[in-house]
Formats: structure tokens, sequence, C-alpha cells
């Protein structure tokens, strides 16, 4: 069968994908077994989140519900929250401190420690001589299901993978250098948002590596002079295809906020002033001047810097069209109060309702519902080519790192799709 009779997705490629992968539930089941569980290390949180021994924080890999932990010997741990007896949800808090270590399934208490280890049954041994389990009942093989879990830069991953390759090799050179950009000292977390768009966690995986859009979606950018298209910028991918970052450089020299707007197509109808134009500084902590970095880490978490906003973007695929996006806030721990202050305010460019990023979960929805009905219809994504270069630059004028996103993701799934497709079921 080839690309031309082959049903729906499996015929995707980079510059054409199907929209059924948007929509289909077989698809969605496939991505889980072929992505999230299969050859890739997904973003877990913060060691900042896990400070110290006890701390937890409830994460998801793909849809599969995880906690991940910090052991008394200083070690991390991840483990599906699903308990080992009937499979009911363990831990049922966000983050927090489990102080004796114990985690219990409110059930039928079966706990578990912070590695995940079965530790305790309730009449394991029945009362009285009446019930409870055989004497071949071996608490040891009944453990929730663990991940391996590695750090690099203050980041934490986990896979189901056991052969996968080192987390290092995972992200590659280029991308563990500018994880250190920005995690370059010890950050404190600052606070948290989650955003839920009814759309396909693809959409907003292709949203983040979209410079084309930067500049006309988003009319805060050439309306108060974030980001114009003269400003020094480059991106990056991966061989594979999987990650990219994208840096915009600060403006040279005296800045016309002004003349933004004269290199814009479109900018906010009517008057347009902040009320508090401290919302619009930058302040160079970093000794390249780069004042936008979005680095987006195959398959699940984009790292920015935005002026002196930092956070991780955690994107949770709950269904075909729901998507979950966790925002991380932080600081480095040296930060000073006015600095901590000035970040503070900067958030208000950033997350669910930020004045540059509320449109990306509008756009994520639009493109949801316009391809609903179009299984068999294919986008276009030939902006500045129909290859994957490794480099380039000036960004905001290719599709370059999207239809790098679909080769990696393409390499993954390509024999599912396949498969589905000879079966009808994509």
């Amino acid at each position: 069968m080839n690309a031309e009779t082959m049903p729906v997705a499996a015929g995707s490629e980079p510059t054409a994908v199907d929209y059924a992968v948007y929509h289909s539930q077989a698809i969605f089941t496939a991505e889980q077994e072929n992505i999230f569980r299969g050859q890739t290390w997904c973003y877990l949180g913060l060691e900042a989140e896990l400070a110290n021994s006890g701390d937890f924080r409830s994460t998801h890999v793909g849809n599969t519900p995880v906690v991940v932990t910090r052991a008394t010997d200083g070690t991390i741990h991840a483990w599906v929250n699903r308990c080992a007896h009937k499979g009911a949800t363990v831990c049922r808090s966000l983050r927090g401190n489990q102080a004796d270590g114990a985690f219990v399934c409110v059930y039928h208490q079966w706990a578990y420690d912070a590695t995940g280890a079965l530790v305790g049954v309730p009449f394991r041994r029945g009362l009285k001589g009446v019930g409870g389990y055989s004497k071949e009942f071996n608490m040891a093989e009944h453990s929730l299901e663990r991940l391996r879990v590695e750090t690099f830069g203050g980041l934490v991953f986990g896979t189901f993978n056991p052969t996968i390759a080192p987390l290092d090799d995972f992200l590659g050179p280029v991308m563990r250098k500018y994880i250190q950009r920005v995690f370059q000292r010890p950050v404190k977390v600052l606070g948290y948002a989650r955003q839920f768009m009814a759309g396909n966690w693809k959409l907003y995986s292709e949203n983040s590596r979209d410079s084309y859009h930067g500049g006309l979606l988003h009319l805060f950018y050439p309306t108060f002079g974030i980001y114009r298209q003269s400003q020094e910028s480059a991106g990056l991918v991966s061989d594979e295809g999987y990650h990219t970052v994208f840096t915009v450089s600060k403006p040279k020299g005296d800045v016309d906020y002004g003349s933004f707007g004269d290199e814009a197509n479109r900018e906010m109808q009517g008057e347009a002033k902040l009320q508090d134009e401290r919302l619009l500084a930058f302040r160079p902590e970093i000794a390249d001047d780069v004042g936008l970095h979005i680095q987006s880490i195959f398959p699940s978490v984009v790292v920015q810097q935005i002026q002196n906003t930092l956070a991780t973007r955690q994107i949770v695929p709950h269904g075909t069209d729901k998507t979950e996006l966790v925002w991380t806030y932080f600081g480095y721990a040296d930060d000073d109060d006015e600095t901590t202050r000035h970040r503070l305010r900067n958030l208000n460019l950033v997350g669910p309702s930020g004045l540059i990023s509320m449109e990306d979960g509008e756009a994520v929805e639009l493109c949801q519902q316009g391809t609903i009905g179009a299984e068999g219809k294919r986008s276009f994504v030939e902006m500045g080519g129909d290859d994957v270069r490794p480099s380039y630059a000036p960004m905001g004028m290719d599709e370059n790192s999207v239809r790098g996103f679909w080769k990696g993701y393409l390499g993954l799934m390509g024999n599912a799709l396949a498969d589905l497709a000879a079966e009808g079921r994509a």
C-alpha cells in the first residue's frame, strides 16, 4: 500500500499532516504506547519542587497519572498513581510533603513508600485465623509500577522504557546547552497556573515550535515592542526533529517603542496604553542579552524565558480534544526581593491569560474545531521550504521547527499509523 492509496494518517509527511491525527481515538491510544510510554524521556517536574525528603508532585506521562517523590536518602523516584490492588488513585494531592514517607490508598489502606514499594496491607494475615492472603502473598510483587528517572540541569524526566539511551543522549548537546542557559544557577518556584484547552496536544506542540505566528497572532508584540522581525533571532532543531529552541536578542541601542508597529502587519486597534510600563522592563541577567528563549523538548515540555519570566510549560494530553497546560513559574534562588517582584509583575505577559500568550489556547481550539470531519485532508506546512534544517535565522519566516516536530513524531508513530490505516481504524 503506497502513500497515495493508504487511508488517512498513515500517508502523512512533515509538510502535509492528515487532520485525523487530531481526532482519531485509535491514534491517540497508539501515541500513549509509542511516544509517551515508548522511546522518549518525559518531563516530570523541577528538582526545586522536591527540595526536601518526603516532597512529592503529582504529574502525568501522556495520560498516565504519575507521582514523583524525594525519598529519605535524597533520591528521586516516580511511579504510576494507580494502586496495585484495585487500581484506585493513591495520591490525591497535586503536591506536598509526606513526612512519614507513606502513601496510602484510601480504599483499602494499601500503603507504599516514596519509592513505590508496597510496605503495608491491612489484615494481610486475616484476623483470628479468618481471611487474609495466602502465605505465598509477597508484597514485593505488588509494588506500584515504577519509571526510570534521570535529571538534567534541575529538570526531572522519567521513562517507561527500560532500554532507552540515557537522558543526556536523548536531549543532545545543543539542547543541554540551552537548558543550562536558563538553569544557570539554583532556582526557586514562584507559583503555578493550569490551563485547559479543547484541542489536541499536538496542536499546542506545533504552536510552541511555530515562530511564524509570533508577530501575527500576538498583537501585544508589535503594539508594545517586545518582538519585531528586525531583532536578531535564530532557531535550532535537533537531528531527529524532536527538540527546538528559539532565541531573540533584545533590540540594539535606544529603543523607540513607538516605531515597532512599522514592522508589523497588524497591531491593536484603538488606544492601547499600559498603566504600568514597568511591565515591559527587561533586566538582562544572562551574558548573551537574549530577551526571548522558547525551548520545546519532545514530547511534553517547553522551557521559556520571556523578558524576565522563567517557566516550564508541561503539556498533558487528556484526550483527543482535551489538553492541560501546567505552567510552573520560577526565579533564581538568590534573587533579591525587588527582582522577585519584577518577575511576578512580568508574569502578566505569560500564562493562560498572559498579555502575550493568551491567544495560543484560542488558536489551538480554532484548529481543533476547524478540522472536525476533515480526516483525509491535510495541513500545508511549507513556509520556508519543505525540509527540516538544523539551524536557521531569522525566525518568524518559516515553519521549519513545526516540520521538525512532525519528522520526530512520524519517526515514532509511522508503523503504528500504517497498521491502524491497514485495519481501517485510523
